[in-house]
C-alpha cells in the first residue's frame, strides 16, 4: 500500500496545476460527502476508467483500499458529474504536449488528421466519433474533439481542426472535400489527402474539367508515377495543387478488387467498372508545392501511423467501446481514457529526457 500510495503521488505530480480546484469549479464536487478529497474521486474514476473495472468491481476495491464505501449507483452519478473535470485535465495536458513541441523548434510541423468510431455495446447502444490529430515524429495528441456521429457538424471534415501557418495536414479519402482543402489553405497550411475519385472534382489551369481516369491509364507499369496539376474551386477561391498517383502491384490490386466486390456483395450493390479501374492506383491531392511526386507519395504513407495509434488506443486503453449508456457519462469515460493516453505520453516523454527523481 505504501508502495501505491506513493506511485499516486508521483503520477499527480504530473496533472496540471489546480487540478484539484478544476473538480470544485467544474462541478465534478460540490459536496465531498464519503470523498475525503478530490484526489479520492480521480483515484475512483482512474480505477474504473484506466483499469476497465466495472462499477461495482470499483467501489469494491476502493472499499477494500479504505478509501470509502458508496455505491455503485453512486459512482456513476460522480462519473457523469466529472464531465468537464476530466475534459479540461485533457485540454491542459495538450497545450502542454503542443508548447513542449513547439520549442523543440521545428521548421515544419506535420500533423495526420483521422477518426475513429466508438460505440456502446448492444444494438441500441449510440455511437461516438473522436476527431484526432498527432504530430510528426513525436506522435504526440495536439488536437481531438468528441462528438455524436449523427447531427451538424458530427461528420469528418477537416474544418473542426484548429490549422496553423506553414502546417502541413494529411488525411485520408474521408477528408477530400474541397471546402475543408479550402479551409486549411486560407489559414496559411497545405494538405496532404489520399483523393475520392468519385466526388473529386478539379480543373485544369486553362479552366477545363480535368479528367482523371485517362491519365491514370498512361500508368501502365507497377510503380510508375504521374503528377498533374489542377486548380479547385472552392467558395469564394480558386487554389492550385498537384495530383499524384502511383500504378499498385497486381498482387494489391487483386486485394483492392476482393475489397470493393466483397463490400458490394454485402450490400447487394454493383460495383462500376471505372471503380475497379480507379482501385489500381493511389492517387493523392496536396498544396505543397515543394518534393518530388515520390516525395509526396512517400511522405503520405506516414498516415498510417495514425492507424497504429488508434490500434493502440483499442488495444491497449481499451477505448474500443463504451460502457455506458447516456451521453454524460459516455463522453466522461471517454475523456478518461484520453487523459490516461495523454498521461502515457507525458510520462514517456518526461522519462526519456529528464533523469528520474526518488
Amino acid at each position: 500500500m505504501r508502495i501505491l500510495e506513493e506511485n499516486w503521488k508521483v503520477l499527480t505530480s504530473f496533472f496540471p496545476t489546480g487540478w484539484q480546484q478544476m473538480a470544485w469549479q467544474s462541478g465534478a464536487v460540490e459536496r465531498l460527502r464519503k470523498f475525503r478529497s478530490p484526489d479520492v474521486l480521480l483515484r475512483f474514476l482512474m480505477l474504473n476508467v484506466a483499469r476497465g473495472y466495472s462499477l461495482r468491481e470499483t467501489v469494491v476495491r476502493a472499499k477494500l483500499a479504505n478509501w470509502t464505501d458508496i455505491s455503485d449507483v453512486a459512482l456513476l452519478k460522480r462519473l457523469r458529474n466529472s464531465e468537464e473535470w476530466l475534459r479540461w485535465l485533457c485540454i491542459e495536458l495538450l497545450r502542454e504536449n503542443v508548447a513542449y513541441r513547439l520549442e523543440e523548434g521545428t521548421s515544419r510541423a506535420i500533423r495526420i488528421v483521422d477518426g475513429t468510431i466508438v460505440r456502446e455495446p448492444g444494438k441500441t447502444g449510440s455511437q461516438w466519433r473522436i476527431l484526432y490529430s498527432i504530430r510528426l515524429p513525436s506522435l504526440v495528441c495536439d488536437f481531438f474533439e468528441v462528438t455524436a456521429t449523427i447531427g451538424e457538424g458530427s461528420g469528418e471534415s477537416l474544418n473542426r481542426l484548429p490549422v496553423g501557418p506553414h502546417e502541413l495536414i494529411l488525411a485520408d479519402a474521408g477528408y477530400c472535400s474541397v471546402g475543408g482543402i479550402e479551409y486549411v489553405w486560407q489559414h496559411g497550411a497545405d494538405v496532404l489527402v489520399r483523393v475520392n475519385p468519385q466526388s473529386f472534382v478539379a480543373y485544369s489551369p486553362y479552366g477545363r474539367r480535368f479528367s482523371l481516369l485517362p491519365r491514370l491509364r498512361t500508368l501502365s507499369k507497377v510503380g510508375q508515377f504521374g503528377e498533374w496539376r489542377v486548380v479547385l474551386h472552392g467558395q469564394g477561391s480558386a487554389f492550385a495543387g498537384r495530383l499524384c498517383a502511383v500504378r499498385k502491384s497486381d498482387c494489391a490490386v487483386q486485394q483492392a478488387h476482393r475489397r470493393l466486390l466483397r463490400k458490394a456483395s454485402k450490400k447487394q450493390m454493383i460495383t462500376r467498372p471505372g471503380t475497379l479501374e480507379f482501385a489500381k492506383y493511389i492517387i493523392v491531392f496536396t498544396t505543397r508545392s515543394s518534393g518530388s511526386t515520390a516525395d509526396v507519395l512517400r511522405l503520405y504513407r506516414m498516415r498510417w501511423q495514425i492507424e497504429l495509434v488508434f490500434k493502440r488506443l483499442k488495444s491497449l486503453a481499451q477505448l474500443g467501446h463504451v460502457p455506458k449508456h447516456d451521453d454524460r457519462s459516455s463522453r466522461a469515460w471517454l475523456y478518461g481514457k484520453l487523459l490516461v493516453t495523454l498521461l502515457a505520453q507525458k510520462l514517456i516523454r518526461i522519462g526519456r529526457d529528464i533523469s528520474p527523481s526518488g
